[in-house]
């Protein structure tokens, strides 16, 4: 039996990665699609060692202050992770 209701499209929105040499590369993510899988989809070196498992900081990023403040708070486990971050920014 097959449902009569039409699965609802993805949504889109652009993200913009900047590099180490401040290139900047836009990609179109999906919503809810996390980052470290939508950077590596891309070709774009982000590393998370873990796979994204919240458990070494490699794959953490840095935001611009606006996008940053609509964001839900970290999670105490993320908070920990992010302590051993390499150039830690306040977004």
């Amino acid at each position: 039996c097959m449902s009569s209701e039409a699965k609802p499209e993805p949504q889109f929105v652009p993200i913009t990665f900047v590099d180490t040499t401040g290139e900047e590369i836009e990609v179109q993510a999906q919503v809810g699609k996390h980052l470290l899988d939508v950077a590596q989809d891309n070709d774009i070196e982000l590393e998370g060692a873990c796979g994204g498992e919240c458990a070494c900081a490699t794959c953490h990023l840095v935001f611009d202050p606006d996008v940053y403040d609509t964001l839900p708070d970290k999670i105490d486990e993320e908070d920990d992770m992010l302590d051993l971050a390499f150039e830690l920014t306040d977004t």
